[in-house]
């Protein structure tokens, strides 16, 4: 038995072991093709981070002390958006500058048939880091991968299995070989992103992404921050009490309650306290466990963010900071994601550089998209942008200039039938309204007054004195489309399909035998 199987057996904690190349990887000491000026990179990236949850976006509970600092020696951006509100089809957007539609990343991989077999990110479609490291850099992932196919493009890899695997004490995948760690996901994390920065060559730039779990479903945190926020009550949301009035059956018929989540059931919420109680327990379970997750994030992130400061780079070095998708935490009454209303699409974004952008900066004009971050990144390095990407550089509005930009975008949503039973949505958002199309039949809409309901409470769809905003919302809402080159397939709407019975995927529920039904 070799160190490697030895390890992998006993479980030993080996933060110091090297991390594995993956395939093919060759020098490239004479392929560079890099300003003199490229910065290191390093792409953070937490999962299900609703943008309120720290507290440089107004959280008066959680504090998030060293994601904060990202934002204070840089940019913080309120108006930032995934293009599809699930973990799989947004890491991938966020890689590739596509919509999903167009990387072919439309699902999870979910439990039903339709979806099991749907593969991962395809070895040949070109990301960021594919690029990055064709003109130089050493590149390098470490935490979360989650799209069903080995990492491509990376110098070195190792990542947590599937969704994420365990908190405690998680299996980590280099090169194909599982190797068992002790301690909580986030500090395992931390300790291989500190190991990769240590180790690196010293010859020329580097690109590390930096992917945790946290604050993931099942929601574990760190022994340390077990009894945090232990004798606090979490505000409630307001709109917490949602009834759905107004509203399409398809939200209706999606399984995000808060009141019925099984989660908790055996953490001390007893199932005979009246419906209103138990949701309101559940709420606070949910959320202060949330909270705590995060809390060893923040630590990791500061550990990683001292490195730098100690060792010469933090001035050079682009930080960027993000979620996957956003989260619903008690609004609506829900939690979970996938719908396109505000909490479950909108997520943070942090953005320093400090030998380039000025600091202490907050944009709250722009609307920023996850397809935006690849070509962002490359133009920062000097790296070519392909036109083929969706998404736009926003390098200028880092260096603060005046230029025009987008007032709209599209969002499309695919995994139905399947877990949470959210069916299939696309819509338009812009600065001020939101259109939602449930688009298989029924066909369903929604029509929202972000400017007057922030909360998404009143749905305007139907009513005489918004027929004319809805016919030049849907005609966006085609042209958007087209632009993407977003084409459903020729005939008929499709018949909404059943849900079929089965139990939420690995990772996501306690309880196995937890069902859902559409």
């Amino acid at each position: 038995m070799n160190r490697r199987e030895m390890l992998t057996t006993l479980g030993i904690s080996v933060a110091g072991l090297s991390l594995g190349k993956s395939p093919g990887f060759r020098s490239r000491a004479q392929s560079r093709s890099l300003p003199n000026a490229a910065p290191n990179i390093i792409f953070i990236m937490t999962d299900d981070q609703q943008q309120r949850a720290m507290s440089a976006y107004g959280n008066p509970i959680l504090k998030t002390p060293n994601l904060d600092r990202i934002g204070a020696k840089g940019i913080r951006f309120t108006e930032m958006f995934v293009t599809n509100s699930l973990c799989a089809p947004s890491r991938a957007s966020f890689l590739t500058g596509l919509y999903s539609h167009t990387h072919g990343v439309t699902t999870n991989g979910a439990t039903t048939s339709i979806f099991r077999d749907q593969p991962g990110l395809k070895d040949e479609q070109e990301t960021f880091v594919h690029l990055l490291r064709r003109a130089g850099y050493h590149t390098a992932l470490v935490g979360k991968w989650h799209l069903r196919s080995l990492p491509t493009g990376f110098d070195h890899w190792i990542v947590l299995p599937g969704g994420g695997g365990p908190y405690i004490d998680p299996e980590m995948i280099t090169n194909g070989t599982r190797v068992k760690f002790r301690g909580h996901s986030d500090d395992v994390v931390g300790d291989q992103a500190l190991t990769f920065l240590q180790q690196r060559p010293q010859d020329r730039p580097f690109c590390l992404l930096f992917n945790f779990k946290s604050p993931h479903r099942n929601w574990v945190p760190a022994t340390r921050f077990e009894k945090a926020f232990e004798n606090i009550e979490i505000p409630i949301p307001r709109s917490f009490g949602d009834t759905f009035e107004g509203r399409p059956q398809a939200l209706r018929k999606t399984e995000m309650a808060v009141s019925v989540m099984p989660d908790f059931r055996n953490r001390g919420v007893a199932e005979t306290l009246p419906p209103e109680e138990r949701k309101r327990r559940n709420f606070q379970q949910l959320a202060k466990n949330y909270y705590r997750t995060i809390l060893s994030v923040d630590e990791n992130v500061g550990r990683v963010l001292d490195y730098l400061d100690k060792n010469n780079l933090a001035k050079d070095t682009l930080v960027i900071f993000s979620s996957d998708n956003g989260f619903f935490l008690g609004e609506h009454g829900l939690f979970d994601k996938r719908l396109m209303y505000e909490p479950s699409i909108r997520v943070p974004l942090l953005v320093r550089l400090p030998s380039r952008f000025k600091s202490g900066r907050v944009d709250s004009k722009h609307i920023i998209l996850n397809i935006d971050v690849a070509p962002t990144i490359l133009e920062i390095a000097g790296a070519p942008v392909p036109a083929s990407m969706h998404g736009r550089s926003f390098l200028p509005v880092l260096e603060g200039r005046d230029i025009a930009w987008r007032d709209a975008f599209l969002y499309e949503y695919y995994e139905y039938p399947a877990e949470h039973c959210a069916q299939k949505n696309r819509g338009i958002r812009t600065d001020r309204w939101k259109l939602i199309h449930f688009w298989e039949q029924p066909e369903e809409w929604e029509l929202y007054d972000l400017q007057s309901d922030p909360d998404e409470m009143k749905n305007l769809y139907g009513q005489s004195d918004q027929e004319d905003r809805v016919r030049e919302l849907r005609a966006r809402l085609d042209a958007l489309r087209r632009e993407t080159h977003d084409v459903d397939p020729p005939g008929p709407t499709p018949q909404v399909q059943p849900c079929v019975t089965g139990v939420f995927g690995e990772g996501h529920m306690p309880s196995g035998n937890w069902r859902w039904r559409c």
